[in-house]
């Protein structure tokens, strides 16, 4: 079984040994905003929600698993007692408060050397940043923390009482050296706190199988269950899809989105701070990450559509709307910032806008722009990776924008990238269960043969016309960047 942790929900999938999915298991949960800036879920919702999706699969199966192995997003923070309960909601991936920290600390040269250790981009979403924050802002409790932690950690406290980190997630702290494989002194330093406030980092492939004897009963384990620690969500999504070659990336769009390669060496660029993330000792995830995903989608469909509570039927009006509007939107274009940037921009200051509106653009025209502009994003990301490492041919394509026909077939006119849907499960989910089978000596799955219905080619014409609303979309943000700091620093 392989559960990935997510900013929306915790999935988890179960697959046999020959990676046949056999059962699925789904939980939600919500994601507060108190205040602007501001991004925090509960930890015992998410925690609930991962044991209810064990629970579910387990009653399904009829029996327990062979093993269970985690995947998890990224970037959490969330300040815990010496017996592991949270002193404060946990600041998600997304948090921003931390902006301003960021912004002075990325135009010092230390921020440079950081990020080549750490490889972790110098930005609000790190939990290196949001440390800062809280030494500056919630003094009380950042004393009072006995560890400072993410979410797999704090699930992984609650199955075995000992604070453990991957490697894969704890290279997206900002605070471990990826080269050496321990936690940075400059970086902590730097953070206001020792490397004893930090858990013990451990390999991805490490096992637990001391699961508390009741927990295991309620939950219809065995209590010699192997739990496998995992890797992050990204990691295990280029397990899960097959990133493993040169010249293939994989793109994952959820809430937000994200471009990736796999490399034996981490690949940087002090500018447009891509990311290099530890699959395991000596293999790197390496690429850029955008804000804005399915969660502006959600936008339109809220503010646009006028649908507060968007369903599937909303969404495939959605999606038949855009289709109805030409490639390129007769020339309107969407800058898709809404909640600022990560990759290549790294400006949580920026906003969203459209321009070049004219009286022919209908409400439709407005949809079919904000999908384009996300697209155009990603391929911002695609470029810069592509940049500092070498040419990407194909790319594999995961998240819960695979079902949209539409949405895949722009974003391979607007890359003229050949996209390959070779996991239609959780690719983060069944990249877990990848590093749980080699951890315990299974043998090793193998892609299989590309399914040429799968396999969305880009429209040369399509590819050719949007050529130039990237060079619009590109030349907008240098136009507008001055403008949009403006108004957000009144």
């Amino acid at each position: 079984m392989g559960i990935d942790i997510g900013t929306g929900s915790t999935k988890a999938v179960a697959v046999d040994v020959k990676g046949n999915t056999l059962y699925i298991a789904q939980h939600y949960y919500p994601l507060n905003s108190p205040q602007p800036g501001y991004s925090e879920q509960d930890p015992e919702l998410i925690l609930a929600a991962f044991l209810n999706c064990i629970t579910d699969v387990v009653k399904k199966a009829e029996k327990p698993p062979i093993a269970i192995s985690l995947s998890s997003a990224m970037h959490s923070l969330i300040p815990v007692d010496s017996g592991g309960k949270a002193l404060m909601a946990m600041m998600t991936w997304a948090d921003a408060r931390s902006e301003q920290i960021a912004e002075k600390l990325r135009a010092t040269e230390q921020a440079k050397h950081i990020y080549r250790t750490c490889g972790t981009p110098i930005h609000a979403m790190a939990p290196l940043c949001k440390l800062m924050w809280l030494g500056e802002n919630k003094k009380e409790i950042f004393d009072k923390a006995y560890k400072f932690i993410s979410i797999k950690e704090y699930i992984w406290h609650h199955l075995f009482g000992d604070f453990e980190i991957d490697h894969a997630i704890a290279s997206a702290t900002g605070l471990f050296d990826i080269e050496q494989l321990k936690w940075s002194g400059e970086a902590c330093e730097l953070a206001g706190i020792s490397t004893g406030k930090l858990s013990a980092p451990v390999s991805n492939s490490y096992k637990r199988d001391d699961l508390n004897p009741t927990l295991a009963t309620s939950l219809g384990l065995d209590k010699n269950t192997p739990f496998i620690i995992g890797a992050s969500d990204g990691c295990c999504a280029n397990l899960g899809s097959f990133v493993t070659a040169p010249g293939v990336a994989s793109l994952t769009i959820g809430t937000s989105g994200a471009v990736r390669i796999t490399s034996g060496v981490p690949v940087i660029d002090t500018d447009a701070m891509i990311f290099n993330y530890l699959l395991n000792d000596n293999t790197f995830v390496c690429g850029g990450a955008i804000n804005n995903g399915g969660n502006v989608l959600d936008w339109l469909l809220k503010t646009i559509m006028d649908k507060k509570r968007p369903g599937d039927s909303d969404y495939d009006e959605l999606f038949t709307r855009i289709a109805e509007i030409p490639a390129g939107s007769e020339g309107l274009i969407f800058l898709p910032y809404l909640y600022g940037e990560r990759a290549p921009l790294w400006d949580t200051n920026t906003c969203g806008s459209f321009f070049n509106i004219k009286p022919q653009h209908t409400q439709s025209h407005f949809l079919r722009a904000g999908l384009e502009g996300i697209c155009l994003a990603l391929k911002d990301v695609l470029q810069t990776v592509e940049l500092a490492s070498a040419p990407i041919e194909r790319i594999h394509i995961s998240g819960g924008f695979i079902t949209s026909p539409i949405w895949t077939q722009v974003l391979a006119d607007i890359t003229g990238k050949e996209l390959v849907i070779v996991q239609q499960e959780d690719a983060s989910a069944i990249g877990a269960v990848f590093l749980s089978m080699k951890a315990l000596g299974y043998e090793q799955l193998k892609q299989p043969v590309i399914d040429q219905k799968l396999v969305i080619r880009p429209d040369l014409q399509h590819y050719a016309n949007y050529a130039d609303s990237y060079l619009l979309f590109k030349r907008l943000y240098g136009d507008l960047k001055e403008t949009m700091h403006w108004l957000h620093g009144r």
